[in-house]
């Protein structure tokens, strides 16, 4: 553990979530240190409020005035044809003084530092930084602090903040996304609504059935095998204060003020009680109270290790409440039960039989009786009663003995809460320092100190002070004037009078210097920051070339990525230029290297999507492997890869292949990764083919590598399907690895079984069941320089990987065309084929 006494109170940051003006006071007034929200453009919440970019100015004096930063969200995906836009924005920010954007794009993250050097940034969790290695990576671009993937453990926190040394953002509290940030294309694949453009359709909380070896898995009423419960780590705030991390982070612009104030308030007294040594637990009462606020059930996440068993509970998708108790007896105008939480007239509540995709009773209150006897005021928990249901919003008769009742809402807490933004007071008052000085015949000079900021302002009186003939100026009349600062920002902490000789001034003009300095103090506080500005930078250059490899790409080549050996040796046959071996584990690569050597075909070995801490024996296992090329998923991965070469400049080292993963959906993106030190490039699944073609325009296309076939991967998640649901254990140590045995897939509500994979970390990826072809667009790739094109396999056997090849080197050589390539594999596959995002 980190010793306390060098951790100072204020280095660590509570940073609250505001879609709105309502929220951002809710925040305020209850006690965080930072806000972040976005404008109507380039944030991850498309579907909250959001602010004008126009507003900015306006938003930062007012968090600036209470001593609070504001940190603007630019957390997705920028196309090419955003990026002039997206300079306007950034330039709105810097001129208007936010502390910082909060970015996903790596492309955004160099555009901003060609406009400015110490303009802050933080690297999003969209960024999926896991490992210190990904913290490494960003270094060169002067990220200020990064946000780390929400799947990350107290020791792998603890142990990126000790090797990367630079601050670290965790999430402690609102919902989780089952898919690494960053890495879910599922609203992609069936909407066209990207996670990472901010348009999430959350199809992790649909249900699924689930087939196992082909055959449904009875499963009872556990149906929403994705939906993973809420993130509550209120009680984990000691440990991860002692982890390292400087900002702990509430999800929830979408929530309303009310949930804003009360998740805000419960995390600024738990902070506050660390630093006060009081170590007691949060009370049954604050924890039900955030549950009323927001609950899908709460869960530490992955904080304390995986627990595949508490994170999903199945039952449920959406927020409950909190849980009151059974139905034990229905009677004509409600029912009986034994409450487990306190409950009162006017509570809303919902019966919960079990299946939510069903229409469910529920309502307010209307009276708590106890054998008959109408109760008043507030029933503590423990008590049977009856409780009393208007019938005209409740069906009793749809009622059941043994249902769940939950909670769902409480006004006299949303009162509560409302009153703590909703007050004509301001929300904070900070501690002013006065020195009084004078002597007769020369003005009154007074000097005032906002011990907050240091800032300090002269005020004068507008004439000269008087000789006393009764009741000279003395401290009390100095305190009671000069301290009268209610409405104002300030409370007068110290006051030192240096007077010579007994004087005296009138009261209104000490009202008048009262007033005059408060103001000048308060508009003080709300001056921007000022950032370095480079001239004309951050335009859209044209292209920049790189060196090419020795050997150059003269006609279009076709490469093959294969996950069974058996596809491997069919690939061989044929006259792909390069295969990549992406096997579930990592002791099946050798014999996919011995098939390539023996058929003359040099081959790629996949990493991982994930880079967690302590994972760097298998990048070292890969290259004792000497593959051809390494198709590397992650920055983390990349920086290893970028070291070793580095560090051993006489070797022979693979060539680096970057994928889909690293989101590459800009030119800025491009030149990033070619200058980092990445061989070759695959652009991000997000694209469209105006999008796609719109960056091949801009970017020098030389070593671009297109994947023109495959399964989409949608989800890619560090829960277990298999051992949450096909083992008794909790995790990969006790799970006894039921994925070595069986296949799995995901059965969504049209009938479509989408396959799920594990890798050499446990983490599973849930593929499209329907392959996605871009051979109708090769001719224009083609057209743009595109000179490598990759076929992606999943489940196919030998003969079909063949035919799929043929099909495509005959498209690419120009004896077919891409329309018949479409026609083709459409009549051959069972489930069809989808054009998938890139018809949009």
């Amino acid at each position: 553990m980190t010793d306390k006494a060098v951790i100072r109170r204020e280095d660590i940051e509570l940073l609250a979530p505001a879609g709105d003006w309502e929220c951002m006071k809710a925040a305020v007034a209850n006690g965080a240190d930072a806000i972040f929200f976005g404008v109507e453009k380039f944030n991850a919440r498309a579907r909250a409020n959001n602010f004008k970019m126009e507003e900015l100015p306006e938003i930062m004096r007012f968090l600036h005035r209470y001593g609070v930063k504001g940190f603007l969200t630019f957390n997705i995906l920028v196309f090419e044809d955003e990026l002039r836009d997206a300079r306007v924005l950034v330039d709105a920010c810097i001129e208007a003084g936010v502390d910082a954007v909060i970015v996903q794009d790596l492309g955004l993250v160099k555009m901003i530092r060609e406009m400015s050097p110490d303009f802050p940034i933080h690297g999003s969790t969209q960024m999926t930084i896991t490992s210190p290695e990904a913290v490494e990576f960003t270094k060169p671009f002067g990220l200020e602090r990064v946000v780390l993937g929400r799947e990350n453990n107290l020791k792998q926190i603890k142990k990126i903040g000790e090797q990367a040394k630079l601050p670290m953002e965790v999430f402690v509290h609102g919902a989780l996304c089952v898919s690494y940030s960053g890495q879910c294309l599922t609203s992609e694949v069936w909407g066209g609504r990207s996670a990472n453009r901010g348009e999430c359709a959350q199809a992790c909380r649909l249900p699924y059935d689930l087939m196992v070896d082909g055959v449904q898995k009875p499963m009872g009423d556990i149906a929403y095998l994705l939906s993973p419960k809420d993130l509550a780590a209120l009680d984990l705030m000691p440990e991860l204060i002692e982890a390292g991390v400087t900002s702990f982070k509430i999800e929830g612009r979408l929530k309303s003020p009310e949930y804003v104030a009360n998740v805000v308030s419960k995390y600024r007294r738990a902070i506050d009680k660390y630093f006060e040594g009081d170590e007691s637990e949060p009370s049954a009462e604050e924890v039900r109270e955030l549950q009323q606020s927001f609950s899908r059930g709460f869960t530490h996440g992955f904080l304390e290790g995986t627990n595949n068993k508490k994170l999903v509970d199945g039952t449920f998708p959406k927020s409950r409440g909190v849980y009151l108790g059974r139905v034990e007896k229905i009677l004509r105008d409600g029912v009986v039960c034994t409450i487990e939480a306190p409950l009162k007239r006017g509570d809303g509540l919902v019966f919960d039989a079990g299946d939510p995709t069903k229409k469910e009773e529920g309502g307010r209150v209307y009276d708590v009786r106890r054998s008959g006897t109408k109760l008043e005021g507030e029933v503590p928990e423990g008590e049977r009663i009856e409780i009393v249901m208007g019938r005209s919003d409740v069906d009793l008769t749809r009622l059941h003995e043994g249902d769940r009742i939950w909670k769902t809402s409480d006004p006299a807490l949303d009162k509560r809460l409302r009153s703590t933004f909703e007050t004509e007071k301001p929300y904070r008052t900070f501690p002013v320092a006065v020195t009084v000085e004078g002597r007769e015949g020369a003005p009154l000079r007074t000097i005032w100190t906002d011990l907050d900021k240091g800032s300090t302002v002269v005020a004068q009186s507008e004439m000269p002070l008087e000789r006393a003939e009764k009741r000279p100026l003395g401290r009390e009349v100095l305190e009671e004037q000069l301290g009268r600062l209610g409405g104002t920002l300030y409370r007068l902490e110290q006051l030192t009078v240096s007077l010579e000789g007994e004087v005296i001034v009138p009261k209104s003009e000490l009202n008048r210097i009262r007033r005059d300095a408060a103001e000048r103090l308060e508009a003080m506080r709300e001056l921007p920051p000022k950032y370095t500005r480079l001239q004309g930078a951050g335009a859209l250059a044209p292209k920049v070339s790189f060196k090419a490899d020795p050997e150059p790409v003269t006609s279009p080549r076709l490469t093959a990525l294969c996950r069974t050996l058996e596809q491997v040796k069919a690939a061989v046959r044929t006259d792909a230029a390069m295969i990549y071996a992406d096997f579930e584990f990592i002791k099946q690569f050798p014999d996919a290297i011995a098939v390539c050597r023996e058929a003359g075909k040099p081959i790629a070995l996949a990493t991982p999507r994930i880079h967690m801490p302590g994972e760097n024996g298998y990048h070292r296992n890969i290259l004792n492997l000497k593959p051809d090329a390494v198709l590397v998923r992650n920055t983390g991965a990349l920086y290893y890869y970028l070291r070793e070469r580095a560090e051993k400049p006489g070797e022979k080292h693979p060539l680096l292949i970057g994928d889909f993963s690293l989101n590459v959906s800009n030119h800025k993106t491009v030149e990033l990764f070619r200058e980092a030190g990445l061989d070759w490039v695959t652009p991000s699944y997000d694209l469209n083919i105006q999008q796609m073609v719109d960056m091949l325009r801009m970017a020098d296309t030389s070593r671009l590598e297109i994947v023109i076939h495959q399964h989409l991967p949608m989800f890619h998640t560090e829960h277990c399907v298999y051992c949450t649901f096909l083992s008794e254990g909790t995790d990969y140590t006790n799970c006894g690895r039921p994925c070595e045995e069986h296949r799995a897939s995901l059965q969504d509500r049209i009938g479509m079984s989408h396959p799920v994979r594990v890798d050499e970390g446990c983490r599973n990826t849930v593929y499209n069941a329907i392959e996605q072809s871009g051979a109708e667009y090769l001719s224009e790739f083609k057209e743009l320089g595109v000179p490598s094109y990759r076929v992606e396999f999943l489940e196919e056997n030998a003969e079909k990987v063949q035919e799929v090849l043929s099909l495509y080197r005959s498209a690419l050589d120009g004896r077919i065309g891409g329309s018949e390539v479409w026609r083709k594999l459409k009549a051959t596959n069972q489930l069809g084929v989808t054009r998938g995002q890139l018809v949009r």
